[in-house]
Order: structure tokens, then C-alpha cells, then sequence
């Protein structure tokens, strides 16, 4: 897989569950949302959102059941319960019999476990005293739920024929590599997937990863992706031979741009949907590899012409976010600019975003809208909740 726009083929989504019952306003800001989601709503939305990416022939894999039929291997089911246990948190004896207990349960119930977390009060009776156990309340998390699973693309990316591991940044979100660790390594599908990154490496997200063009990676530096990964990360694609261009994007250290996707996506392969204020600020850092396994960088020089003279075309049309100033705003901080490219010139977006929409419409795109009032609770749009693990290439530019 070389860009962003090519016919998309196969993707894995995480339709929402029990890991979202967990958000308490106590909890929420910890775990990463803005506020409480109805729950059954945003499943609702999250079904309508699969069945469109269905309906224009694309293949859905759920996380739940990609993640349940890895742990079924045994070598798997071993490094869940591994992920799912932190003997820091729970001391050596609780540890051991939690340890115990999952070992036992069946690949399903460990799935569960995973995804949905466990309190105190959950956990399996044990004989003795346990000051951990009772110097916590019993609705305080023994094994913390994960309910960021909800934006698959931060967690991996495909490059290529290959799969990189994000090294998630934030504490709410760790575990999450763990999982995807697995499946990618057990479930049959994947099990022959070379890596093109490791989760133990320095700190890179997917939602800052974007095939601008087969052979150019733009990756954002900024809140969740570090000026080391991003060198990692081209030193892998490197060496590698995926890429031959990469450009590093910084962006700014906030919640409302959190990942270079909030700022701008491909939505042709000539074109992408910009927040305005992004136009004219955004710049980036060129990296090529030396031929000798080093590196060299050059910039930074402005983000449209990096990126157009990396992808050798003329210029990267741009489709602002909005038609004012304040309607930029409200949209992008709306996932107005994250929007899935299904194939050229045809992307999912939220349909609240209406003028985003209408200025896309415009410019020859078609948008296929989607509702998103709860599933926007986390802060992502409709490619936050999508890692595409199979895309044709695109076609040559028009």
C-alpha cells in the first residue's frame, strides 16, 4: 500500500463496546475524551459507518474478532495475559492470581479482558488478605479498558506490504500496541506481515503518518509523534526500500491538533482538505537516505511545496476547512479535515461538517457523510476509526 487515495480494498475498524461503559466524568479526561458517549449510539453509528465502507466493496475487519481468533494460538493467548497484568500496579500475590485466572479463561473472555479492562471488585476471589485489593475502591481499574481501540489508525499503518507498530504516547493508550502486537503476529492473516516499526521504538502514531504519493511519507511531529520517531521511522522506511522521500511536518502541540490528520488529508492524489490557518504556516523538514544507511535533511521550506516537489507533480491543490475563519475552526476542531479517502475523489467525512462538505463537493469530490455526534467524542473523524490494511494503487495522476 503506497498512498492514501488508492481503491481501498480491506480495513480494520473497532466498532465500539464495553471499553466505552468504563468513561466515567471522573475517568474521561484520563482516558482521552471529551465527553461521555451514548454508548449504544455510538455503535449505531459506528454499524453505518461500516456498512457505507461495505456497500462501496471495501472488506471490514473488526478488531474484537481479529483480536479473538489470534488469542485462540496459544503463544498469543500467553502475551495477553502478559499485556494485561502490571505486577507494579497489583503487587506479586494479586498479580499471580490474575495471572492464574486469565491463563485459564477462553479466548473470548481474554479478548474482553483486553478491551474492556477489569475493576478490583471484578477480580477473581483469592484466599488471604490483599492490601492492594483493599486499599482500592472497588470500582478503581486493576487492568485499565482501552477505549481509544475506537481510532484503529493510530495503533498501526501499513507502508507497503509492511506493518509499523506505533509506539503510542500517551499512558491511556500504551496497551494498545500489545494487542495489536499479537494480532498482527498470530491471527493467520497476518502472521507472515513483515514490521516496517516496533512499538518499543521511539514515539510515532499513525493518525501522523500519510502516503503522500508511492515513495513519499509525510510524518507529524507534534503532540504524540517525536522528532525521533519520525527519524526512526524514515530510517526503517529507508532501509527498507518503501519510500524514497520522507517529509517530517512539525504541527502544534495542542488537543485540537493532536496528529497531522487533523490538520489535512489526502482526498485525491493531487489534492488534499486543509484548515486554512495550516496553509501558509505549515512547513517540513526533507529527509533522503544518503545511500550508506545515513540520512540528510534539508529545510524546513513550506509543507505544499515539499510535498508537491516530493510527489513531482505542479502543486497540491488545497480544499480549506470552511469558509470563514470561525467556521474553519469549529469544523477542524469537528474532524472536518479527517476525512477516508474509499478512492480518488471519494472520501467518508462527517456530515455535520456541512460547509467542509459543500466546498469538497465543489471541487469535483464525493463525499459520502456519515453521523458522528457521539463517535467524535474522542477527538477523531472517519480516519482516526480506520487502519486500511489493502489498497490498489492509484492511478496516474490526471
Amino acid at each position: 500500500m503506497d498512498s492514501e487515495v488508492g481503491p481501498l480494498r480491506a480495513v480494520l475498524l473497532h466498532r465500539p463496546g464495553n471499553e466505552l461503559k468504563r468513561l466515567t466524568p471522573r475517568n474521561n479526561d484520563k482516558l482521552l475524551f471529551d465527553s461521555i458517549p451514548w454508548v449504544s449510539r455510538a455503535q449505531q453509528e459506528h454499524d453505518a459507518f461500516a456498512d457505507v465502507l461495505r456497500g462501496r466493496g471495501v472488506e471490514v475487519l473488526l478488531l474484537a474478532d481479529v483480536l479473538r481468533t489470534a488469542l485462540e494460538d496459544q503463544r498469543a493467548h500467553a502475551a495477553g495475559v502478559h499485556a494485561a497484568v502490571d505486577d507494579r500496579r497489583l503487587g506479586a500475590d494479586l498479580a499471580d492470581s490474575l495471572r492464574s485466572h486469565l491463563t485459564s479463561v477462553d479466548a473470548p473472555t481474554l479478548a474482553e479482558v483486553l478491551m474492556a479492562g477489569m475493576t478490583f471488585e471484578e477480580l477473581p476471589s483469592a484466599e488471604g488478605a490483599s492490601l492492594v485489593r483493599m486499599m482500592h475502591h472497588p470500582r478503581d481499574f486493576a487492568v485499565d479498558p482501552l477505549p481509544n481501540l475506537l481510532f484503529t489508525r493510530d495503533s498501526s499503518a501499513w507502508i507497503g506490504d509492511r506493518v509499523a507498530i506505533s509506539s503510542l504516547t500517551m499512558p491511556a493508550r500504551r496497551r494498545e500496541t500489545a494487542l495489536l502486537d499479537l494480532i498482527y503476529a498470530y491471527h493467520p492473516r497476518f502472521r507472515h506481515a513483515a514490521r516496517a516499526y516496533g512499538a518499543h521504538s521511539a514515539p510515532i502514531e499513525g493518525g501522523d503518518v500519510m502516503l503522500l504519493a508511492p515513495g513519499v511519507v509525510a510524518i507529524g511531529v507534534g503532540e504524540r509523534t517525536t522528532p525521533a520517531g519520525a527519524e526512526s521511522l524514515a530510517r526503517s522506511v529507508f532501509a527498507d526500500g518503501l519510500a524514497h522521500t520522507v517529509l517530517a511536518v512539525p504541527i502544534e502541540q495542542s488537543r485540537a491538533t493532536m496528529h497531522l490528520d487533523t490538520v489535512c488529508t489526502m482526498v485525491d492524489v493531487d489534492a488534499v482538505v486543509m484548515y486554512p490557518l495550516a496553509r501558509d504556516s505549515l512547513t517540513a523538514f526533507t529527509l533522503k537516505p544518503t545511500g550508506d544507511g545515513g540520512v540528510k535533511v534539508a529545510g524546513p521550506t513550506p509543507f505544499l511545496e515539499a510535498a508537491a516537489e516530493a510527489m513531482e507533480i505542479d502543486r497540491l491543490r488545497v480544499i480549506d476547512t470552511g469558509l470563514d475563519p470561525v467556521t474553519a475552526e469549529r469544523e477542524q476542531w469537528d474532524d472536518g479535515n479527517n476525512t477516508l479517502a474509499l478512492a480518488p475523489g471519494v472520501v467518508v467525512g462527517y456530515e455535520r461538517n456541512a460547509e467542509t462538505n459543500e466546498r469538497l463537493t465543489a471541487a469535483g469530490i464525493e463525499v459520502l457523510p456519515i453521523t458522528g455526534s457521539e463517535l467524535g467524542s474522542g477527538r477523531g473523524g472517519p480516519r482516526c476509526m480506520s487502519c486500511p490494511v489493502r489498497r490498489d494503487p492509484p492511478p496516474k495522476r490526471r
